[in-house]
């Protein structure tokens, strides 16, 4: 397994704590290739030993689109319900739980995504924020999916609640995805994985809440199967798969929040509100 870091110099390839600048590397070949892990081997190989990045990080993203799946958790279902009981939209979410077709969506290109350490924003029309915290996928271009990360979907629940014809103003503005800290290429996390958030306001801890990988109602490769039926990604994907972890109706977002958002086997995100 290893962990790749997007750094403003370069990348960093980690394994089993040792790691290695890869002169060569290039996010595209190794979302185009049909063999990623065989190629972040290679490049691991031949780097030069460096230390491990720290401070702000790249998002893992180049010329991919990312996308993301909703109400793939019952607790995202009832929270999506909630939202939008007072538009009469409420039913759609309990349908799509159950159906066979997931919700997907478009979330962000790579300019709208933020990495780790940098700040996220919430839409100045909006008056109930919230972040997502969402286990990634890596889609190559083929379809199979080689890698995870953290994941963050700002959402405006106000937006969306008024109506979900509203779902993309809702969902997809400056700001409104963060990725990191590290892409993972190999194994995904454990079913037992804990997927956890954390938001901090002036130092005290405002909202925390955690949920299991195995709480999710799809398989990864269900979710890739969807996204690339009929469709083209040439260049790879990044694929949300959904939260269970959503805070109470009485919580929003603040500029200066901190939220950091965790998945055992691949790290910890954090990012400010702007």
């Amino acid at each position: 397994m290893f962990s790749i870091y997007r750094t403003e110099t370069g990348y960093t390839i980690e394994k089993d704590s040792s790691c290695v600048l890869a002169q060569d590397f290039c996010l595209d070949t190794l979302f185009t290739s049909e063999d990623p892990l065989k190629y972040t081997e290679f490049q691991f190989e031949s780097g030069q030993s460096c230390d491990l990045p720290s401070g702000a990080l790249l998002a893992p993203v180049g010329s991919q689109e990312v996308w993301a799946a909703g109400v793939t958790y019952y607790r995202s279902r009832d929270a999506r319900m909630e939202e939008s009981e007072s538009s009469g939209g409420d039913r759609f979410y309990d349908m799509v739980y159950e159906a066979e077709r997931p919700e997907l969506f478009f979330k962000a290109t790579a300019d709208r995504s933020r990495g780790h350490l940098d700040k996220v924003c919430i839409r100045s029309d909006s008056s109930w924020d919230v972040p997502e915290p969402e286990l990634t996928l890596a889609i190559n271009s083929n379809g199979k999916v080689f890698g995870y990360t953290v994941g963050n979907d700002m959402s405006s629940r106000s937006i969306e609640g008024e109506n979900p014809l509203y779902l993309p103003q809702a969902k997809v503005y400056r700001g409104s995805c963060a990725l990191g800290p590290c892409l993972v290429v190999g194994s995904g996390p454990d079913k037992e994985a804990i997927i956890s958030v954390k938001i901090s306001r002036a130092g005290e801890v405002v909202f925390s809440g955690n949920t299991e990988v195995s709480q999710i109602k799809r398989t990864f490769d269900e979710l890739a199967e969807f996204l690339f039926r009929d469709n083209e990604f040439p260049n790879g994907a990044l694929l949300m798969t959904g939260t269970g972890v959503v805070p109470d109706s009485d919580f929003t977002l603040s500029s200066g929040d901190l939220i950091s958002i965790s998945i055992d086997g691949i790290g910890t995100l954090e990012n400010e509100v702007e």
